[in-house]
């Protein structure tokens, strides 16, 4: 598994990808399979590259981000609150990991 993986595209794909599997299929459970295949990626990718301080933070900003979505679908509906929910995942992975990845180059 390559350490110069961005997550954050990975990370977006599985909270926007999880959802539309979800609405499109009506099973949330096969929303969530992509949601967590996503996310162990993610994971994986953290460990290896940045350590477990780091995964378990941005673990926890994911997890975070999914729960505050479905609050948050009730007030601006559902796919604004996705789409916020995967911006502000991207942004911290960004920032915590993947700007400090072996293949990132300076100013994006």
């Amino acid at each position: 598994m390559g350490l110069d993986l961005a997550t954050a595209p990975i990370s977006a794909l599985g909270l926007i990808a999880g959802f539309g599997v979800a609405v499109a299929s009506g099973s949330r459970a096969l929303g969530g399979v992509v949601l967590a295949c996503c996310g162990l990626l993610c994971i994986a990718i953290w460990l290896r590259r940045d350590g477990r301080r780091i995964a378990a933070r941005l673990t926890a900003v994911g997890l975070l981000a999914f729960a505050l979505s479905h609050v948050l679908g009730l007030v601006i509906g559902a796919w604004p609150a996705v789409l916020l929910a995967a911006l502000a995942t991207a942004t911290a992975c960004w920032r915590l990991s993947d700007v400090h990845r072996p293949g990132a180059r300076a100013g994006g």
